[in-house]
């Protein structure tokens, strides 16, 4: 393979399952006519430490200062993607899902509009964790398989299945 081929690259994208309570914080967008949620998040810049990364981005985001929560992100599900997207083909992703839990006080201060330069505007939006089972959620972590939002998981089940054009299809 050459270096234009196809996920030859790896990125490494950050993102935090926000929790409040039993409710998990996720960036909702309309695309083609359906709902997109995301995980809060984005890549990390070279050079840059994962946690500084998770903190910045979280802080570009949401405003959410993570030296102001009580809870220590705590990684979770690492995910592998090579799917191919709309428009030029990007380069694969590594996923770090990162656990993190909020009281209200700090979720009543988060902002409720993100913006990305190449989605456009994605609203803040808390649900139940276990109705993301029937949401378009990117990356698609199994959280409402969780017992509860605090469960442990066994290292095993971190590494979720890789994902590609045959399980995964983008909105």
């Amino acid at each position: 393979m050459t270096s234009d081929e196809p996920f030859t690259r790896v990125k490494i994208r950050v993102a935090a399952a926000l929790f409040n309570g039993d409710e998990i914080a996720l960036i909702h967008r309309t695309k083609n006519g359906r709902d997109q949620y995301t995980l809060p998040g984005g890549n990390v810049e070279r050079g840059e430490p994962i946690h500084q990364a998770l903190a910045r981005e979280l802080d570009e985001e949401l405003g959410l200062d993570l030296t102001q929560v009580s809870s220590v992100p705590q990684l979770t599900w690492i995910q592998d993607a090579m799917v191919t997207r709309p428009g030029s083909t990007p380069p694969r992703k590594l996923h770090l899902v990162f656990r993190i839990h909020i009281a209200y006080a700090t979720r009543a201060h988060l902002r409720t509009v993100e913006h990305d330069d190449t989605a456009g505007a994605g609203h803040l939006t808390w649900i139940h964790y276990k109705d993301t089972a029937d949401k378009a959620l990117f990356p698609p972590v199994p959280l409402a398989e969780l017992a509860t939002p605090t469960a442990p998981l066994d290292a095993a089940r971190s590494f979720l299945p890789t994902l590609d054009d045959t399980n995964y299809h983008w909105v």
